[in-house]
């Protein structure tokens, strides 16, 4: 799990920052779990450090998680068919893939995905959150060498910190949430399959008039929760927005991160976004749409194609970073392969492929799954990651460094 994601093995919760609608400067420390009431049907966000929320911020953090955790009728329809067809993944609870609040984080994490170890991986996203930190509590262009004027902070008059509780409530029969600190880009959150309906309302541990009152209930968190397991001390930033990105000088963006020529992509990518040139949000409005399958409209690109050809025009987005950042949007038929699928395919399938032939050794064996072949293939991986490592939901975060390829190689064969 990339930053600034962070998954508490012992708690089972995952924790980050997420930004307000109010103010896309500011973010607030997160907390999602289990509801300890109703903890096989709901889920509760608890945020640090807010006085209160607007309405228009709860819907805004409500929907990151919604996001992250694919909780939309359209994601619940996908693993209600995925595990129609795959047994194995209905008894696991398996089907919805962990991504980020928003697209252009997925796009950014694509991209550091990209010709390097996992080490270095994690570290780039590491060092892109502290540098986003830097960022919001920089006085001067000296230091971070900015083409633009600092992003000063923000100084408000702050009252006492108030944990405010955020429950968002789902009707799933079953619901098995946050079980695997996965690879940002492709992370199992084994939500069982059920109706997708969101059911929303708020908790808070005072009185505030801005947020409606929930009556306490027995056994809520809301009359145990010590304000102490969220602290912002020793949290690393957010990770960085487009406007935060857009004219940081690349020199120095890829000395800072450590991020090579993925440095000048992100910027581009960033500068692209805030001058208009590429708009996100048309991009997920485009991914919400279905053509009818009739002969009439058989001439017209599919919705993959046209999304596939608009990434295709930012610079730097080939073809592996495409398909990681097409899946990351609900396309689960292409399977994005690099050297891990080659390796994974060649020891646990005993199939020598090459970068060029994998695409057509990936389709016989997944074929079946059609089509999400990607959640066959990815169930099978991670399934091989937990023999080989244990089970992961259990590891410490500081031995995510340890699924390297060189690691893996000294397992010869599927256990």
């Amino acid at each position: 799990m990339m930053a600034p994601n962070r998954w508490d093995p012992a708690s089972r919760a995952l924790l980050r920052p997420l930004r307000l609608a109010s103010d896309r400067s500011r973010s607030l420390l997160a907390r999602v779990s289990r509801h300890p009431a109703r903890p096989s049907r709901s889920l509760l966000v608890s945020l640090f450090g807010a006085d209160a929320l607007s309405p228009l911020d709860q819907d805004c953090i409500l929907e990151q998680v919604r996001r992250m955790l694919r909780l939309s009728e359209e994601d619940g329809r996908v693993v209600a068919e995925f595990q129609a067809m795959h047994a194995a993944a209905r008894e696991a609870g398996f089907g919805r893939i962990f991504r980020s609040p928003t697209l252009f984080e997925d796009m950014v994490k694509c991209i550091l995905l990209c010709n390097c170890q996992w080490t270095r991986t994690l570290a780039m996203a590491t060092a892109l959150c502290e540098l986003q930190l830097e960022l919001r509590h920089s006085s001067g262009t000296e230091v971070l060498e900015l083409r633009t004027p600092p992003i000063r902070e923000l100084k408000r008059k702050r009252g006492k910190n108030r944990n405010v509780r955020v429950k968002l409530e789902t009707k799933f029969t079953e619901l098995e949430c946050l079980e695997d600190p996965r690879v940002e880009t492709a992370e199992d959150a084994r939500v069982a399959t059920g109706t997708s309906d969101v059911i929303t309302h708020l908790e808070t541990d005072e009185k505030s008039a801005s947020l409606p009152q929930v009556a306490p209930e027995t056994g809520s968190a809301c009359q145990s929760f010590d304000s102490s397991e969220l602290s912002l001390e020793g949290c690393i930033g957010d990770f960085p927005t487009p406007e935060e990105l857009a004219y940081l000088d690349e020199d120095f963006l890829a000395k800072c991160c450590n991020l090579g020529y993925r440095a000048e992509r992100i910027v581009l990518l960033a500068r692209s976004i805030v001058e208009g040139k590429v708009c996100l949000q048309n991009l997920e409005e485009m991914q919400k749409m279905s053509l009818p399958a009739t002969e009439e409209l058989s001439t017209i690109p599919s919705t993959y194609e046209r999304l596939n050809n608009e990434l295709t025009t930012i610079s730097g987005f080939g073809p592996f970073t495409r398909a990681n950042v097409l899946m990351c949007m609900g396309f689960f038929h292409m399977i994005p392969a690099d050297t891990e699928t080659i390796r994974h395919l060649k020891q646990c399938h005993k199939i020598a492929s090459t970068i060029k032939s994998v695409h057509m050794e990936l389709d016989k064996i997944y074929g079946e799954y059609a089509p999400f072949q990607f959640l066959a293939y990815w169930f099978e991986l991670w399934g091989f990651y937990d023999k080989q490592f244990g089970k992961i939901a259990e590891m410490d975060p500081s031995t995510y460094r340890l699924f390297t390829a060189s690691a893996l190689k000294k397992q010869h064969r599927c256990r």
